[in-house]
């Protein structure tokens, strides 16, 4: 029903899901891309492998592992780099859905910018629409995600403040 509220195509949500998944290091890390909102809450309650994180990470185009970033995951450098080198261990759930959140953010933000250069580049500037904070800088708190996802959908719609 949001699909439809929404002006989306709920066809297409199997393809957004997918693009997400991509992001996340594909098939080879999740094994398989969730095919509606219900299959992707299941995989997240089981935790998403560290490598997902890492896949993420090391396909950052202008990104960096900073203060922002590890409000937006949940994560500390030094846990980030304890997961890199323990991979095995699945992400907290916390962490899980922090993560898979900011993919999601990032998925919609490349498919709004164009590239994904640009999409990164958006989260790290000042946004007029955003009282001059950084989308990157609200993504630790789940009422600044929806702000963020809010504004994207405005831009997306050609509404810019």
């Amino acid at each position: 029903m949001a699909d439809l509220r929404e002006g989306r195509d709920p066809q297409s949500e199997g393809t957004r899901l997918a693009r997400v998944a991509e992001l996340l290091g594909g098939r080879k890390i999740l094994r398989k891309y969730p095919r509606n909102r219900m299959e992707a809450h299941e995989m997240l309650l089981h935790g998403l492998p560290a490598k997902a994180l890492t896949s993420f990470v090391e396909k950052f185009v202008t990104l960096n592992w900073d203060a922002a970033l590890e409000k937006a995951v949940g994560m500390s450098l030094r846990t980030y780099q304890r997961h890199v080198a323990a991979d095995d261990k699945p992400l907290s759930l916390e962490q899980t859905a922090r993560t898979w959140k900011l993919a999601e953010i990032v998925a919609k933000a490349t498919d709004v910018f164009g590239s994904r250069e640009k999409a990164e580049l958006w989260l790290t500037q000042p946004a007029i629409g955003l009282n001059q904070r950084r989308p990157i800088d609200l993504l630790a708190t789940p009422a600044g995600v929806e702000l963020v996802e809010t504004y994207l959908e405005r831009i997306d719609y050609g509404v810019y403040t």
